[in-house]
């Protein structure tokens, strides 16, 4: 307690100088404060200031949720344990060991291979466990990244922001809207940092494309476009007879929430993303055009979702479609169009990864950059070119955009400032998989309510969630 005084006491300095310094910004520049100028001299601005921070930084020190991050330094080492490091928990643990301050110090997996392959790359002081509890009983670990299958992501990050710790969870942010929403509250209530791993917004190429967005260059936006593009025909995943688990694989523990069913080799450990009751590539792919997307246009949430699609051309085992189409329309009057094709890979688009059809010009970006081709006026229109040509290059690989919001992850454990992709941002643009998976599901247009996430047709509420299997619940929050 007589550290935590001390601490009390350092930040109510620091913020009655901070305040005094805005003060006198305030009366050397009256155009910087227009609403305070003349309203309060310097005495009675510093006695309100330091009044203000004293509360507020006790009613801090007394909450149960004070986080320890609050009273680390720019230089301090951040010390995080992974949870899933298949594929891309291995990428997320390098994007991470870039950096001077993280040290990573557990990992925890299902798949034995998995976790020597950690050991081997990190060294044997690596902690290696299967049950990822024993990373949250540890006081020397400061946050968790979870990449685990889709359906665990919720049990992993609730248990691990109440047990105090500060997380990082792939996309899709969640398996049903459910989830989803209790992952945004418990945020909330734990007081927690949360990255989702939606890196796009961590790259420079398209925070620069956000900001050329803002300047409405390319007139009214009505149309927005993405696909996944990936030519799996004739044999997709295959098709392949239950067996036992390998005796390396804990398959119970695997299938968490999800009902007992025999082990397959083309589910797990990586390729549950073509089986609905796991993942969908509409999570795995569209998620990230989404999430690119509503934040290029300045949207959040659609206001109706119509999605067709089915098994046309692939012969394996799978349980999602191998072409769908799904198509949103925004409260901004605007469409996005998303399409999954898996039995066709040549290019959709002009250029790129997502199109921006506006008005005066159409935007395509990639991780290799951006342009814009300007419009030309149709038919009875004024004569004349539209808006005007851009290119902007700047190659940022995958590696590069994880180890980038990773940092911004770190700088925000410290800081305690919002995230790149904080949890809202995630669970918005996850939406837009489930909304599609849904309408798919029950062949219906669906329209949405934003505000109590749910749908006008009962047959699609009923899919918001499901009934988890006994031992595995959603933590209660």
């Amino acid at each position: 307690m007589v550290y935590e005084y001390w601490f009390v006491m350092c930040r109510i300095g620091r913020a009655i100088t901070t305040h005094m310094n805005v003060f006198n910004l305030v009366i050397e520049n009256p155009t910087s404060g227009k609403a305070m100028s003349g309203k309060l001299n310097r005495r009675q601005f510093a006695k309100s200031s330091a009044a203000a921070t004293v509360a507020a930084t006790l009613s801090a020190v007394n909450s149960p949720t004070l986080a320890k991050a609050n009273v680390l330094g720019a230089n301090d080492t951040i010390r995080v344990g992974f949870v899933g490091v298949g594929n891309r928990g291995a990428q997320l643990m390098k994007g991470f060991a870039e950096h001077k301050d993280c040290k990573l110090v557990a990992v925890a997996d299902v798949y034995e291979p998995y976790l020597d392959r950690a050991q081997e790359t990190y060294g044997k002081d690596l902690m290696a466990v299967k049950d990822y509890r024993a990373l949250l009983d540890r006081d020397d670990i400061d946050a968790i990244a979870i990449a685990s299958p889709d359906h665990w992501h919720a049990i992993h990050a609730i248990t691990a922001m109440s047990a105090g710790k500060d997380v990082y969870v792939e996309k899709p942010l969640a398996a049903t809207i459910h989830e989803g929403r209790q992952m945004v509250e418990a945020a909330r209530k734990f007081d927690k940092i949360a990255q989702v791993g939606l890196h796009r917004r961590s790259m420079k190429l398209y925070q620069r494309l956000r900001e050329f967005m803002v300047e409405d260059k390319i007139g009214k936006i009505t149309v927005s476009r993405a696909y996944r593009l990936n030519n799996m025909y004739p044999d997709g995943i295959g098709k392949l007879e239950t067996m036992a688990p390998p005796a390396n694989f804990d398959w119970d523990t695997w299938l968490g929430p999800r009902p007992k069913q025999p082990y397959q080799d083309n589910i797990a450990p990586y390729k549950f993303r073509w089986w609905q009751r796991f993942s969908s590539q509409m999570g795995n792919w569209g998620v990230h055009y989404f999430d690119a997307i509503r934040w290029m246009i300045g949207e959040e949430s659609p206001v109706c979702v119509s999605a067709i699609g089915g098994r046309f051309a692939v012969d394996d085992d799978r349980t999602i479609p191998d072409t769908a189409q799904a198509t949103f329309e925004m409260p901004g009057k605007s469409l996005i169009s998303f399409g999954q094709y898996e039995a066709t890979s040549n290019p959709a688009l002009a250029h790129g990864e997502i199109e921006l059809r506006g008005t005066h010009g159409t935007v395509y970006a990639s991780k290799e950059g951006y342009k814009v081709i300007k419009e030309k006026p149709g038919q009875f229109q004024d004569k004349g070119d539209r808006g005007e040509e851009v290119e902007f290059e700047l190659n940022e690989p995958n590696s590069v955009a994880t180890m980038n919001h990773a940092r911004n992850f770190l700088d925000c454990v410290k800081s305690r400032e919002q995230t790149n992709c904080p949890m809202i941002e995630g669970h918005r643009s996850t939406i837009f998989a489930h909304m599609a998976n849904i309408s798919l599901a029950t062949k219906s247009q669906l329209q949405w309510d934003a505000k109590e996430e749910k749908f006008d047709n009962e047959a699609a509420n009923e899919l918001l969630h499901y009934e988890y299997r006994k031992g595995f619940e959603l933590p209660k929050l």
